[in-house]
């Protein structure tokens, strides 16, 4: 009984931090089921783009001689990289792989969703090779930094993991529930033909909606490297 109330407090930080990440993951693979009901098993690839981004971020701005910039700074770098560059890869997926594909039997799209999967898996392995990379977190963020709460102590990496998935949680919510594309994406995902005979553009929501969800599938990325 005393482990578990000496180890319990720190599970349920570990269990944040990890919860923090997975809510960015569901929610964008949420998004792009919801608008166009369609499972995109290339998410969880995108998701390793990003980190990848980050990761390639990183090392072009923490040299041997050490940081370039301030560490606050390299790390938004990173974060707006590789949200930017897992956003643009969800729009051509989009474009090439599911738009012509969109009235097809169901079946098609999901097939053709395990093709885009298996093509970014192997495209990575042949360029970037299967060698274990680990993001050098110490450069920027000192491992002793954090506080202790009682048996538990709250890291300066884990709480920058759940502040930022907080952060970007509260701007979809405001996005989604506040702005006209808000809007339109919650009226296409009720009923597709009905919002486009109102004057919807069916086409620029999709696109957005697989930008911000293959977005924040970048950041989650970038957050597991930098824990």
């Amino acid at each position: 009984m005393d482990i578990f109330i000496a180890t319990l407090p720190q599970q349920i930080i570990n269990g944040l931090t990890l919860g923090a990440v997975y809510a960015l993951i569901a929610l964008g693979y949420s998004m792009v089921y919801g608008v166009l009901q369609l499972l995109n098993f290339a998410h969880g690839d995108v998701y390793m783009v990003g980190a990848f981004i980050g990761y390639g971020v990183m090392m072009a701005f923490i040299p041997e001689s050490g940081p370039l910039f301030a560490p606050v700074i390299i790390i938004i770098l990173m974060l707006l990289v590789a949200m930017l560059g897992c956003g643009v890869l969800g729009i051509v997926i989009e474009q090439f792989a599911y738009r012509p594909l969109r009235n097809s039997p169901r079946i098609a799209p999901l097939i053709s969703a395990l093709g885009v999967s298996f093509f970014i898996q192997n495209a990575i392995q042949l360029t970037l090779t299967a060698q274990f990379r680990n993001y050098e977190t110490e450069k920027l963020i000192a491992p002793a930094a954090g506080i202790d709460l009682g048996f538990a102590r709250l890291s300066a990496t884990r709480a920058l993991v759940i502040v930022t998935a907080i952060v970007l949680m509260i701007v979809l919510q405001y996005l989604i529930k506040r702005t006209r594309l808000g809007k339109a994406m919650r009226a296409v995902a009720i009923d597709r033909e009905a919002a486009a005979m109102m004057g919807v553009n069916v086409d620029r929501v999709i696109i957005f909606t697989f930008f911000i969800g293959s977005a924040l599938a970048g950041a989650a990325g970038v957050l597991t490297g930098i824990v």
